[in-house]
């Protein structure tokens, strides 16, 4: 069963571009990644299947039912966390989190205690006392309290510790388990491989790539710099996969999409200082390859 399913879906502000023909399919207990830049369109696309705003053109469903038409049947059985948290401040975290539980229509007492326990929140304190990472585990208990059938989730670690964000991973592997499908938006390459079998790449509010996450960890490019001892090194180190390389001075940086041994191998005779290899951001790894795919038609040979 497809538990997302859109059609040309598309999304404007005016004449400015929202989503733009969206074509996405989500199988029923998958972790789905959706990844791109900031601004790809990753939020509108959630506003739009979630009813929340409503699509310029083309068709979206959740569940099979019409995102439009039956946008208040659908949102029963969603919890979603989105990327920035407004709360009722003079509320305390436990009357904030039995209000939303009265919308769902169901007794979420024990589940609300149970997740509170989990991520050590104090259910007593007031919303406006909150550090910004426990008002977002205000988000995450919010989001769960109802158990679920698809959990939508924008830029859902930011503002958590690396502690939480490990624990919310195992929640979110125990949750999906158990049959809940995770829709997972992110900026944060590193992330979604962690969480995802399958991932849907948005760049100016179009699709470029649905991929699965080994297909993209073969693709995954490297940041690479290296100090030599000389000025000249960097002249003679020829390996296939590098990318744009930059020489100034003593330095050599580039985009490196090869086998690391081949790279070590290449490096073992010349006179290396220092090297530093690191993961690109999400921005780096569209410049370097994605663009080069859209530009050509085709996907690029990455060796």
């Amino acid at each position: 069963m497809k538990v997302i399913e859109t059609h040309n879906l598309s999304k404007y502000y005016g004449k400015s571009r929202g989503i733009v023909d969206l074509n996405l399919e989500v199988e029923e207990g998958e972790i789905f990644g959706f990844i791109g830049p900031n601004g790809a369109g990753k939020s509108t696309a959630i506003r739009t299947l979630l009813g929340l705003i409503f699509p310029t053109s083309g068709k979206g469903y959740v569940f099979g039912k019409d995102i439009v038409k039956d946008s208040k049947e659908i949102k029963k059985h969603i919890g979603f966390m989105p990327s920035d948290v407004n709360y009722y401040e003079k509320m305390d975290v436990a009357e904030l989190l039995r209000y939303s539980a009265d919308f769902y229509d169901v007794d979420c007492d024990a589940r609300i205690r149970e997740l509170a326990d989990t991520f050590a929140l104090d259910l007593n304190r007031k919303i406006l006392d909150l550090s910004q990472g426990n008002k977002k585990k205000v988000s995450i208990l919010q989001s769960l309290i109802h158990r679920p059938k698809l959990l939508i989730l924008d830029e859902p670690t930011s503002g958590l510790d690396p502690l939480m964000q490990a624990k919310f991973f195992d929640l979110l592997r125990h949750e999906n388990q158990k049959g809940t499908t995770v829709f997972f938006s992110s900026h944060t390459l590193s992330e979604v491989q962690k969480m995802c079998k399958r991932v849907g790449i948005i760049k100016e509010g179009k699709i470029v790539a649905v991929e699965d996450i080994e297909t993209l960890r073969k693709k995954q490019l490297r940041k690479i710099q290296i100090e030599f001892m000389t000025a000249a090194e960097h002249m003679k180190l020829e390996c296939p996969g590098i990318l744009s390389p930059q020489a100034q001075g003593r330095e050599l940086s580039f985009m490196y999409a090869g086998n690391m041994e081949d790279l070590i191998a290449a490096l073992v005779n010349e006179k290396v200082a220092d090297l530093l290899i690191e993961e690109p951001t999400l921005e780096e790894i569209f410049l370097h390859y994605y663009d080069d795919q859209n530009e050509s038609g085709k996907e690029p040979q990455i060796q």
